[in-house]
């Protein structure tokens, strides 16, 4: 199975670079300098590479929200045509370099992806608009976790989308080679905690999916199983559902506790609870005790270590 890199688009003025309507950009630090040491960005400016040049005249989305036109706001220049051209070559050329998700600038009319500002004949603007390449984009690729930066600010959105393009890139390298019905098995187990701590619908859907692998030819059931498996990761978590999952894992081994160590480990767990500690904390201990009993079934679960721990995303729960 060949290992994909984590290659994760990107609207370019987020990294840094002087290419929006006014000459500025809209840097980033989190992209920049903490999940841009995990990802390799691929950074796309479409009214940049539609040829529009920096500075230019800022555009405005107008017209029906489903094939919205792109005006210049001063000249009223109608630009639709330029940015489809690009659009068109553009979206190929990302086909080829499977992404595992992609940042959008929020509010623009080509990257926005919800809540644009679209005009109708009159003038008169509503919150309905979805930047043009944006729309696209996600036509193309449905599965691809996309985000807008001024979301990832808050820190649950923020931990979702990175749980997600990490879990995608984790598909993409199940279904990169010669796919089989076991590797489809092996897949779904070590995600069986994470999926529960989302959605227990969708786990069971998934589940009975798999009991009827024999209808599909592998590639149909794995494109079937990814369909299901990334909405479940978009319903959220709550810190119920995180309860339930880590007493769930710690019947693994708590024959093998004493009595002070079973106590601490349920302490831990009820302090996550009541938000007195972050989910962080059980998750530790839990970890430890894994590695101590060599319990083989926690051992690969994606829930206990779903990306790098650098990146502290569990800390705030």
């Amino acid at each position: 199975m060949k290992n994909l890199s984590l290659r994760v688009g990107i609207s370019r003025c987020l990294l840094g670079d002087e290419v929006r309507f006014d000459g500025g950009h809209k840097r980033d630090g989190f992209l920049t300098d903490v999940l841009g040491r995990y990802v390799e960005w691929i950074f796309v400016c479409p009214e940049v590479e539609a040829g529009l040049g920096t500075p230019r005249e800022a555009m405005k989305l107008v017209g029906d929200a489903s094939r919205p036109r792109l005006i210049t706001i001063k000249s009223g220049a109608d630009r639709t045509s330029a940015l489809g051209s690009m659009i068109e070559t553009r979206i190929k050329g990302l086909r080829e370099l499977n992404l595992s998700g992609y940042v959008f600038k929020k509010d623009s009319p080509s990257c926005g992806l919800e809540r644009v500002r679209l005009y109708n004949d009159d003038g008169i603007p509503s919150r309905n608009g979805v930047g043009v390449f944006a729309a696209a984009f996600r036509e193309a690729f449905p599965l691809v976790p996309v985000e807008e930066e001024g979301r990832l600010c808050d820190s649950r959105v923020r931990e979702n989308f990175i749980e997600r393009i990490f879990c995608y890139r984790r598909y993409q390298d199940m279904t990169s080679g010669r796919i089989t019905l076991q590797a489809v098995l092996r897949f779904h187990t070590i995600h069986k905690y994470l999926l529960l701590a989302h959605s227990h619908s969708h786990y069971h859907v998934l589940g009975r999916l798999l009991g009827l692998a024999a209808r599909f030819e592998p590639k149909e059931l794995a494109a079937r199983y990814g369909e299901q498996f990334m909405g479940a990761l978009t319903v959220k978590t709550t810190v119920r559902k995180h309860v339930n999952v880590l007493q769930h894992i710690v019947g693994y081994f708590t024959a093998q506790l004493n009595l002070r160590e079973t106590s601490e480990l349920l302490r831990t767990i009820s302090d996550f609870h009541q938000g007195l500690t972050p989910l962080v904390v059980p998750r530790t201990l839990i970890n430890h005790y894994v590695e101590r009993f060599n319990v083989g079934d926690m051992r690969d679960q994606v829930y206990l270590n779903p990306h790098p721990k650098e990146l502290m995303l569990r800390n705030h729960l």
